[in-house]
């Protein structure tokens, strides 16, 4: 018993300074909010056993997926601080269907939460099957697992995937890049063939959705902030009256309509960031988010001591040029005025 009470105590003052590093530190934050992920995966992967366990008797196992994405919206969501939007949402609504995403990094999840209707199920690569929990809880919702190595199992799978989703009236979901771009740029993988054979062969539609490239919140070696993300579904594309020879038009019909989207959503981005360069606010925004943030709100998050410390920097380096006969009398001249400017946000220490 003493044991047990020394052990939370330890816990609770680590975790405690733990959240108040994380309100001071984006390197920190990178690792706390990773923590805040996965313990928001486990808890929500647990929820998608029991769900269908409990509820799949009264019909509810295709509502698995649903439940447990709006669970990890709302959990993730809230402790690391994301608001996710979403324009169109009504084509989503197309049943039975298919949905594509774009595929960045494993912070896709968290959008699923807002594209994942009632009665879906999603398509995954075999070797999710295995992992602990995860697996059982995909294998539970219904998930079709292609094996990439066989063609004919591949197929096969999609077949009576197919069959199933017509039967069912169920939404498919699948990010058709295959896996996660981790691109810091608004682009695109090449998509694969396998869910648009789907599509043809069930002559069911397509309903593309895209996320705008989130990699000013997070990359996946020194970033992990909350933040605002943008979601459109665009309008269903038809696939009635396709055969297989029309497969490749049908990539490129979906990965041209999915790209220009992107792009769209990317140059709205620079437009907000050159009116923000134009006319910046009298006051900064609070930078830090979710759990991370109410620290911050509590400590501070260290920005003003971090800025002082890089103008004190700045100044000691153009003494340094001009110790070494380089003309020049602003810090401009020396090209140190974005390493000052950069700093009026997040510390990154």
């Amino acid at each position: 018993m003493k044991l047990g009470s020394s052990l939370v105590s330890f816990f609770s003052a680590s975790f405690l300074l733990f959240s108040v590093a994380s309100a001071r530190s984006q390197r920190v934050r990178y690792y706390y909010n990773a923590m805040l992920y996965v313990f928001s995966l486990g808890v929500c992967s647990t929820i998608g056993v029991l769900y269908p366990l409990i509820f799949g008797i009264f019909g509810q196992r295709y509502n698995t997926n649903y439940v447990v994405a709006r669970s990890f919206y709302m959990i993730a969501g809230t402790l690391i601080g994301y608001d996710v939007s979403l324009k169109g949402a009504e084509h989503l609504q197309t049943r039975p269907g298919i949905i594509l995403g774009n595929h960045q990094s494993f912070l896709d999840i968290l959008y699923l939460g807002c594209v994942m209707p009632r009665r879906s199920v999603i398509m995954a690569k075999k070797e999710l099957k295995i992992l602990p929990i995860l697996g059982q809880f995909m294998m539970l919702s219904g998930a079709l697992f292609i094996d990439r190595k066989s063609r004919t199992s591949a197929i096969k799978t999609m077949s009576e995937g197919g069959a199933r989703m017509r039967r069912e009236k169920l939404a498919l979901f699948a990010f058709p890049e295959g896996t996660r771009s981790h691109s810091i740029l608004p682009e695109l993988l090449p998509f694969k063939k396998g869910v648009f054979h789907l599509a043809i062969e069930t002559q069911l539609p397509i309903i593309p959705v895209v996320c705008e490239n989130y990699s000013r919140i997070y990359d996946s070696k020194t970033r992990f902030e909350g933040g605002d993300l943008r979601l459109v579904a665009l309008p269903p594309i038809s696939t009635e009256g396709m055969t297989d020879k029309d497969t490749d038009k049908l990539i490129k019909t979906v990965y041209d309509a999915m790209l220009k989207q992107l792009l769209e959503l990317d140059q709205d981005n620079d437009s907000k960031d050159a009116a923000f360069a134009a006319q910046p606010p009298s006051r900064d925004p609070p930078r830090v988010r979710g759990l991370a943030g109410l620290f911050a709100r509590i400590v501070g998050d260290g920005r003003n001591h971090q800025h002082n410390r890089t103008i004190r920097r700045v100044a000691r380096d153009e003494d340094a040029l001009r110790a070494n006969a380089h003309g020049g009398t602003q810090s401009s001249d020396y090209g140190l005025v974005s390493s000052a400017h950069s700093t009026n946000g997040v510390s990154a220490s």
